[in-house]
């Protein structure tokens, strides 16, 4: 597997995600509130994002999330690539290969950034950022660990919906290895065509 696909697959469903325990923060109920009021008041972001493994390999790109389940990856630097959510399902497409996978939305760790009522009071908890500004989540569901776990953090903004940030996210497998995706020039709540949902079937190739 190539390092642009093998990055990509970070972002659809993964099995067995796990996280070290981090010490709770002081007020844990009312920043989970405020990430929930977050969540909810999102219905569309559009951002840059910095896609990193362990190894500290970088891909470029840029994002697309509409509410409710529509989101798009679209890689840069020639990684001929792309994952989109078009509601109901998640496609990652390798052109280069002439291959496509799909999974059911519901089942992809990215689920919660999706969701038009996210409900985080069963699955999520706060975490100790050691920084005043930053909030850190970690979302597991324990009924269904197959789905993984997501650590999201979400700086304080005045100007971002509900006083919060989406900075990025990271991942950490059962084999350690760790995926940390970081946005930049974040913009919510602004007109994203649902044709950016949409994909051109790969060639298979021979």
């Amino acid at each position: 597997m190539s390092f642009a696909s093998s990055v990509a697959r970070a972002l659809i469903p993964a099995t067995a995600l796990v996280v070290l325990s981090a010490p709770a923060t002081a007020n844990p109920a009312s920043d989970l509130k405020q990430v929930q009021a977050h969540l909810a008041a999102t219905s569309s972001l559009v951002a840059n994002f910095t896609q990193t493994d362990g190894k500290g390999r970088q891909l470029p790109g840029t994002l697309q999330l509409k509410k409710p389940g529509k989101i798009r990856f679209e890689y840069g630097r020639g990684a001929n690539m792309l994952l989109v959510g078009n509601g109901k399902t998640l496609t990652f497409i390798d052109y280069d290969v002439g291959q496509k996978n799909n999974w059911a939305v519901a089942n992809s760790p990215l689920s919660v950034l999706m969701s038009p009522q996210p409900n985080l009071g069963r699955i999520a908890r706060i975490t100790d950022s050691g920084n005043p500004n930053v909030i850190v989540v970690r979302a597991r569901d324990a009924r269904r660990p197959e789905f993984g776990t997501l650590i999201l953090a979400f700086v304080k903004s005045p100007s971002a919906p509900a006083g919060l940030r989406l900075d990025g996210w990271t991942a950490i497998d059962a084999q350690n290895k760790k995926t940390t995706v970081r946005l930049s020039g974040q913009r919510y709540n602004v007109a994203v065509a649902d044709s950016a949902f949409t994909y051109a079937e790969p060639k298979k190739r021979r």
